[in-house]
This record gives structure tokens, C-alpha cells and sequence, in this order.
């Protein structure tokens, strides 16, 4: 078998896999999270960067993940079955003016323990609006993952908002921004609505949860 029809099987695997996707809990803290084993993927991103449509895209299911219709308001720490002791973790989106000071510096020492301390976590994809560039929060959330050694994997989601080329130049910005901050991650286009990148991000989580070892 070639090298491209390995890969092409790989990818097929680990989509099967993926797409098999069950909701698991809802924690309203980090101390009620499953049992720090077996290997889990977090999904973060701001409010509204379009996390539960890339979920829900990702595991070709158009309800595992629901959206709040008021962003911000979504505080509970959602976790998904992908494999046996495998995960994927859905945080609370952050970024919004109307979340109370004092629940944000709360959430903030627990995101920050969570990313540095969790044993399971494997890797963090940050989904980010491709019209808009980082945001403070991005950043801290990617020095945090930097300082636990925890791989990260950027999604320039709502990528079908913007022109092919218009794309391409947002996706060169973002690399060499994070270039300059010295934040080593990878980094792919992404549309929900038209399936864009799909592919790719299930190659990088499969290998995250060695879904090829069984």
C-alpha cells in the first residue's frame, strides 16, 4: 500500500471512530471532571468562534454539542466518550463582557490548573474567528499549554466568511504572529458550514488519541 492509501485508511479509522461520539457528563467544576486517566482533547475558544457547530461537524452529529443562544452564559465543562478512555472536553467559551469579574478570575485559576495539571490531556485545539485576530485570552490560553507542554492545534474557523485568497493571507498573519510570540502549535482553515478541514483535524486528533492502537 502507498503512502497516500495509508494515510487514506488512517483517516477513514479514525473518522469511524470519531463519528461514534457519545456525550459523557457535565461538570460545573474541574474537580468533578472524569478520573484523570486514559487520553482526552480539549476544544476552547472564545464565545463565538464556533465551537459546538465544529463539534458537531467534526463528529457528523448536528446536536452533540448545543450552543447557548446568550453567549457567555455556558459555564458547565462538557465531556464526550470518543473511544474507551478516550475524550474530547468541551470548555466554556470565554470572552464576553456580560460574565461576572469575579466568576472570570474563578474560571481563569481553574482553566490555567486544568491545562498545566490534567494527566489525560493530550492536546488543546483553540478555535478563533478568522476574521478577527487573537484575542488576550487566545494567548494566554496558548502560554498556558506552552508552560504544561501540551501540543495545540489552532482552528481559523468560519473560514467560508472570507475568499479563497482572503483565507490564505488570515492563515500567513496568524503564522507568523505566532511565530513572533513564540508559541509553537499548528494551525489549519476552518468552515462548520461547509466541511471544511474536517479531514485534517480528525488526522491530528486520531494521532493525539492513538485511535490506530485500538
Amino acid at each position: 500500500m502507498n503512502n497516500s492509501n495509508s494515510n487514506d485508511s488512517l483517516k477513514t479509522q479514525y473518522q469511524k471512530v470519531i463519528q461514534q461520539t457519545e456525550f459523557l457528563l457535565s461538570a460545573p467544576t474541574f474537580k468533578l471532571c472524569p478520573d484523570d486517566t486514559g487520553l482526552e482533547i480539549a476544544f476552547a475558544g472564545r464565545s463565538n468562534a464556533g465551537k459546538s457547530s465544529a463539534i458537531n461537524a467534526l463528529t457528523n452529529q448536528r446536536q452533540l454539542a448545543r450552543s447557548s443562544k446568550t453567549p457567555g452564559r455556558t459555564q458547565m465543562i462538557n465531556f464526550f466518550t470518543i473511544a474507551e478512555d478516550k475524550r474530547l472536553v468541551d470548555l466554556p467559551g470565554y470572552g464576553y463582557a456580560s460574565v461576572p469579574e469575579e466568576m472570570k478570575r474563578k474560571w481563569q485559576i481553574e482553566l490555567e490548573e486544568y491545562l498545566v495539571e490534567r494527566k489525560s490531556l493530550t492536546g488543546l485545539v483553540l478555535l478563533t474567528d478568522i476574521r478577527h485576530p487573537l484575542k488576550y485570552f487566545d494567548e494566554q490560553m496558548l502560554h498556558w499549554a506552552k508552560d504544561g507542554g501540551l501540543p495545540v492545534h489552532i482552528l481559523l474557523t468560519k473560514a467560508d466568511k472570507l475568499k479563497y485568497g482572503a483565507q490564505k493571507n488570515a492563515l500567513l498573519k496568524m503564522q507568523k504572529e505566532l511565530k513572533k510570540l513564540d508559541l509553537p502549535c499548528t494551525i489549519q482553515l476552518f468552515s462548520a458550514l461547509k466541511k471544511q478541514g474536517i479531514d485534517e483535524l480528525t488526522t491530528v486528533m486520531g494521532n493525539w488519541l492513538k485511535l490506530a492502537d485500538g
